[in-house]
C-alpha cells in the first residue's frame, strides 16, 4: 500500500517533514483508556486549576473510581472551590519544593493534576515531580476548540511530549475521533466562577499573605470580568463596519493575528516575546515594510482578555507611525472561523487559533514554540518573508488529519472547565470515551 505523497515543495528540495525535538520523552502522552477508573488506588495530589468547581467535581470522580484525592490550596479563591480534603501553603515560595516534598511522603503521593504548567509553584512541581518518578498530569484549555479540554501526561505546548516530526503522523494514523457533545456558550459561566473566585481571593488574603497571583488580586478582578462580559456586546457592535468590511465578496487580501492573553505564561516561556504590546509592535512594523499595498493586517482581540486589556491607543499609535492607517484593523468579537476562511494567512506566537487555521488549509507562522509548529502544518519562513511567501506553504492534508486524530486520541476530553456537559456518572461532566488505537508504533 503507497504511503501518503509528500508535498511536491519537499519532495524537490530532497526534505523530509520533520523538526529536531531534542530532549523529549520517548512515550508519547496518552490518557488512559479506561480513565478514570486507571486512577484506581491511586494517591492523587491536586495543586492550582482553572477558577470554579471543576477540580472539586473531579476529585469526587475520581474519589468514586476508587483513587485517594488530596488537594493543596494557594489563596481564598481555591479554598472556597476546595474546602475539604485539602492543605493550605501559606509560605513563601521558596519554601514550597520542601512542603510539597513532605506532602508526597506523607499522602503517598504517586501523581500530580493541575492546570497550566507554567505557573511558579507547578514548574516546582514538574521538577519536584520528575526526581520522584511521580506522574504528571497538565490541564489546560482545549487544544481543539470549542468542545474539547486538555489532558496530558507531562507537560502542555511547549512541554508537550507530542513529537514535532511530521513524518511520525504520516506514518502513524489514529482512530477518527468519536463525536462530541457540543459545550455551548460558557462566557457568563466563565465569569460568574471568576467572580466569585477573586471575591473570596480578596476577602481571605490576610490567611494567605504571601500568595502572588498571575493576576492581581484586588477588587477589580472580580469587577472586571463583569465589565468584559459588557465589553463582548459593545464590540460586537462598535466593530461591525469593519468585520463587515473583511468578509464582503471581493474583500481585500487580508493576514489575520490572533492576540493571546495579556499574561499567558505560555508566551514568555515560549517565545522570544515578553508582552502582547511587544508581539503587535513587532508585527506591525514588520507588515508594513514588507506586505503588499493592498493587504490588511486584522488584530483579533482574546475574547478570555476582554476584562483586562484594550490595544485601541497602541494600534492607533502604530497607525500613525507605520502610515498604515485603515489598513490596520482592531477587532474583539468577530466570528472567528468566518474570520479565517476570508484570511489570506494567520500569525500566532502559539494560539491554538493556530490550529483553527490548519483546520481551514490557511498557511499558518508560529513565532513561539507551538505544539502544532510542524513542516507541513506550518511555514518554515521568517515573518518579514511570509506576508508575500504565504501560499508557498499549503497544509498537508494527510499529515493534519493523522495529527489532529492522533492529538485527540492522546491529549484532548470532551468537556468544559466552565460549564458541564450532561454526561452520566460523570460531576465534571467529562466523556471519557476513548477510540481504539493499535499501538504506539503503528503497528
Amino acid at each position: 500500500m503507497n504511503g501518503p505523497v509528500l508535498p511536491a515543495r519537499l519532495v524537490s528540495e530532497n526534505r523530509s517533514i520533520s523538526v529536531e525535538q531534542p530532549d523529549r520523552p520517548d512515550t508519547l502522552p496518552t490518557i488512559p483508556d479506561d480513565a478514570p477508573y486507571c486512577f484506581r488506588g491511586r494517591n492523587i495530589l491536586m495543586l492550582q486549576g482553572p477558577v470554579g468547581p471543576f477540580f472539586n467535581r473531579l476529585a469526587k470522580d475520581l474519589q468514586w473510581a476508587g483513587a485517594n484525592v488530596h488537594k493543596i490550596n494557594f489563596n481564598g479563591g481555591d479554598w472556597f472551590y476546595y474546602p475539604t480534603n485539602a492543605t493550605s501553603f501559606t509560605d513563601p515560595i521558596d519554601r514550597f519544593p520542601a512542603f510539597l516534598n513532605r506532602i508526597c511522603d506523607e499522602k503517598r503521593i504517586d501523581t500530580i493534576m493541575l492546570f497550566g504548567d507554567c505557573r511558579k509553584m507547578h514548574s516546582i512541581a514538574s521538577q519536584i515531580a520528575a526526581e520522584r518518578n511521580v506522574e504528571v498530569y497538565v490541564f489546560e484549555e482545549g487544544y481543539i476548540r470549542p468542545d474539547y479540554i486538555t489532558m496530558e501526561c507531562h507537560g502542555v505546548n511547549g512541554r508537550s511530549t507530542m513529537p514535532r516530526a511530521g513524518i511520525f503522523y504520516l506514518n502513524t494514523p489514529a482512530p477518527e475521533p468519536a463525536e462530541t457533545s457540543s459545550v455551548g456558550q460558557t462566557i457568563w459561566h466563565a465569569t460568574g466562577w471568576a467572580f466569585t473566585y477573586y471575591f473570596w481571593a480578596i476577602i481571605l488574603w490576610p490567611f494567605f499573605p504571601r500568595y502572588r497571583h498571575h493576576r492581581s488580586l484586588s477588587w477589580f478582578e472580580g469587577l472586571a470580568w463583569v465589565r468584559g462580559a459588557a465589553r463582548k456586546y459593545w464590540y460586537r457592535w462598535k466593530n461591525k463596519r469593519d468585520v463587515d468590511r473583511l468578509v464582503v465578496e471581493d474583500h481585500p487580501p487580508f493576514f489575520l493575528v490572533p492576540l493571546q492573553v495579556h499574561n499567558d505564561a505560555q508566551i514568555g516561556v515560549h517565545s522570544e516575546f515578553d508582552t502582547i504590546e511587544q508581539f503587535i509592535r513587532h508585527t506591525v512594523r514588520s507588515f508594513a515594510s514588507h506586505a503588499a499595498e493592498n493587504a490588511l493586517l486584522v488584530l483579533k482581540h482574546h475574547p478570555m482578555d476582554r476584562p483586562y486589556t484594550d490595544y485601541t491607543r497602541l494600534v492607533r499609535r502604530l497607525r500613525d507611525e507605520t502610515k498604515l492607517g485603515d489598513r490596520l484593523i482592531y477587532v474583539h468579537d468577530p466570528h472567528l472561523p468566518t474570520l479565517i476562511s476570508e484570511a489570506q494567512g494567520l500569525v500566532t506566537i502559539n494560539s491554538t487559533t493556530g490550529m483553527s487555521a490548519i483546520h481551514h488549509s490557511k498557511p499558518t507562522l508560529a513565532l513561539g514554540d507551538a505544539i502544532y509548529r510542524i513542516e507541513g502544518l506550518t511555514a518554515s519562513v521568517t515573518l518579514d518573508e511570509f506576508w508575500t511567501k504565504a501560499d508557498e506553504y499549503p497544509v498537508h492534508q494527510d499529515l493534519y488529519r493523522n495529527f489532529r486524530h492522533q492529538l485527540i486520541y492522546r491529549t484532548q476530553l470532551n468537556g468544559n472547565f466552565y460549564r458541564r456537559i450532561k454526561i452520566p456518572g460523570t460531576l465534571a461532566g467529562i466523556d471519557w470515551t476513548r477510540g481504539e488505537l493499535v499501538n504506539d508504533t503503528g503497528e
